[in-house]
């Protein structure tokens, strides 16, 4: 019987969303080295499967009922590690000899979403101290879609670029330029306003606590 119970709770923690989390984990770092690369196709479809884990787990999670403390802490330092470096490395990209941006992210823009990430880690914690919940809200998970779709269409954007001249390899069409930049501000824009709804719960929180 202790044989048993020994087994149960690593078996339990290493479940299949837990192992695609880890997953998640090791492939941002990988797609992180190939963005730095500047191998942008190779990061873009890094950077869908490591999206698509996150779908995957989250899933596998409700529908078998494997949720657990361990997934609970991991599940969102994983998207955190996965769109904040994202970001951050997208932002780092240097502008073109002519001065455009070719990854539409600017230096300001990671800085709200790495901001965003922090402040409700910060009052997520506060918040479960208090006893209270603080699952995650219809505008933070379509604001991940949306971080998801800027990034991704972001890195296809990038692969125009012709680093050694600091130019485009091939013109980019018209269509994706434009649509690049009103992903990128729809996904800012959402970021900011899913931060209000946490900043509001945990002020509610905070006055049942008084």
């Amino acid at each position: 019987m202790p044989q048993t119970t020994a087994t149960a709770g690593p078996s339990r923690m290493l479940n299949v969303p837990n192992q695609l989390t880890l997953a998640r984990i090791l492939l941002s770092v990988v797609l992180f080295l190939f963005l730095v690369g500047e191998h942008y196709i190779t990061s873009f479809v890094l950077f869908v499967i490591t999206a698509c884990t996150d779908w995957i787990d989250g899933y596998w999670a409700r529908k078998y009922g494997q949720i657990t403390k361990l997934g609970r802490v991991l599940d969102p330092f994983a998207d955190k590690l996965f769109i904040s470096g994202t970001f951050i490395l997208l932002a780092a990209v240097p502008p073109l000899a002519s001065g455009v941006a070719p990854s539409g992210v600017t230096a300001w823009m990671a800085v709200v979403i790495v901001g965003r990430e922090l402040l409700v880690t910060a009052l997520r914690t506060f918040v479960e101290q208090e006893g209270g919940d603080f699952s995650a809200k219809s505008a933070g998970k379509w604001k991940m879609v949306l971080q998801c779709i800027a990034a991704g269409w972001s890195l296809v954007h990038l692969s125009y670029v012709d680093r050694a001249t600091e130019a485009w390899q091939s013109t980019p069409p018209a269509w994706m330029s434009q649509g690049l930049v009103i992903v990128v501000w729809a996904a800012v824009l959402l970021t900011v306003y899913s931060a209000v709804g946490y900043v509001q719960a945990a002020f509610v929180r905070l006055r049942e606590t008084d």
